[in-house]
């Protein structure tokens, strides 16, 4: 099996291809060879020594994903994309990155296989800002998808376009609306979202961290670990059972800033929470006002998808899987 991973030298594309490295039987045959893609060259596990390439590349120019798709993967992760925020704030290169870039993606694959069959799975990283308000206090299956982001609307167009190509048979398309992925390990990016692991990554490491929200914000969280194991179920499930509406809602957990906050203090003492300082941010206050604070996911649930129910299991993975078991 070849496999196909862009968004690569991202957190949750690194973390995938460690999780291919250590188990080369993870989606049911052996895999003899993997690509690794982002717009900077990404890190190639050890365990994936001699069949990993590791390719810089933007998805949007002419012909870098024809590069890629010319080596037909059998099954490709499409987690690239740039940010809430920097793509709210820089609306050219929102649309160019997270939806034009990927209708290439799918039209390469479309001109490869009309070269010769070809229909490989697809799976593709969607978002929860593909709902906008109002709404109703659990988001269900069939809530209607509106977003008042140019992300969730970016985000929202390429479920269409996934739901097509594959209803056309033209690659085996799901995607998948993320949580809010809490706690992301390294230091803070340009999510609006971002936050919501600031607060908790930098009082854990002995640093102060900044909350432009109030502590009542409520919002829709998995963990690094849980995202992983969306993707590797994914990559395994029969679609057949997707019907038409390709893309799922993933299941997380529900909680405001201030059960944050004391899952914190109750895993890292009161120090840690000292280590808070609160500086309201009307931008970024209004952005996250304006996605969805809890889902029914009966769909993904029925399917098998999993994600933890508490936020002391949030925490307890980070510092597991990043800080080595302590504090």
């Amino acid at each position: 099996m070849h496999v196909l991973v862009i968004g690569a030298a991202g957190m949750l594309g690194r973390k995938l291809a460690e999780r291919i490295a250590a188990d080369s039987g993870l989606f049911g045959c052996d895999i003899d060879r993997v690509t690794l893609a982002d717009v900077i060259r990404p890190p190639v596990p050890a365990g994936l020594a001699g069949i990993a390439r590791a390719i810089a590349l933007d998805l949007g120019e002419d012909g870098a994903a024809g590069t890629l798709i010319a080596q037909r993967p059998d099954l490709i992760f499409h987690l690239a994309a740039i940010v809430s925020g920097e793509a709210e704030a820089d609306f050219g290169k929102g649309y160019r990155v997270n939806l034009d870039g990927s209708r290439l993606l799918f039209e390469a694959i479309r001109a490869e296989g009309l070269r010769q069959p070809y229909c490989p799975r697809l799976v593709f990283t969607s978002s929860i800002a593909v709902f906008g308000a109002p709404f109703p206090d659990r988001i269900g299956d069939e809530f209607l998808s509106a977003p008042l982001t140019s992300y969730g609307t970016q985000k929202a167009i390429c479920e269409l376009l996934l739901a097509d190509y594959s209803r056309r048979g033209l690659f085996d398309g799901i995607g998948l609306r993320l949580p809010t992925i809490c706690i992301r390990p390294g230091r803070p990016n340009k999510a609006a979202s971002g936050f919501f692991s600031n607060i908790l990554r930098e009082p854990l490491n002995g640093e102060e961290a900044i909350l432009p929200v109030d502590d009542s914000v409520r919002h829709w969280f998995a963990s690094p670990r849980a995202a992983i194991g969306f993707f590797i179920h994914a990559a395994r499930l029969d679609l057949a059972r997707l019907g038409p509406r390709r893309t799922l809602s993933m299941p997380g957990l529900s909680a405001t800033v201030g059960e944050e906050i004391e899952a914190l203090g109750r895993l890292a003492g009161e120090k840690a929470v000292r280590l808070i300082r609160r500086e309201p941010d009307p931008a970024i206050a209004r952005i996250v006002a304006s996605w969805p604070a809890d889902f029914d996911t009966q769909r993904a649930t029925a399917l098998g998808f999993r994600a933890e129910s508490g936020f002391d299991q949030l925490i307890r993975a980070h510092i597991d899987d990043e800080l080595g078991g302590r504090i």
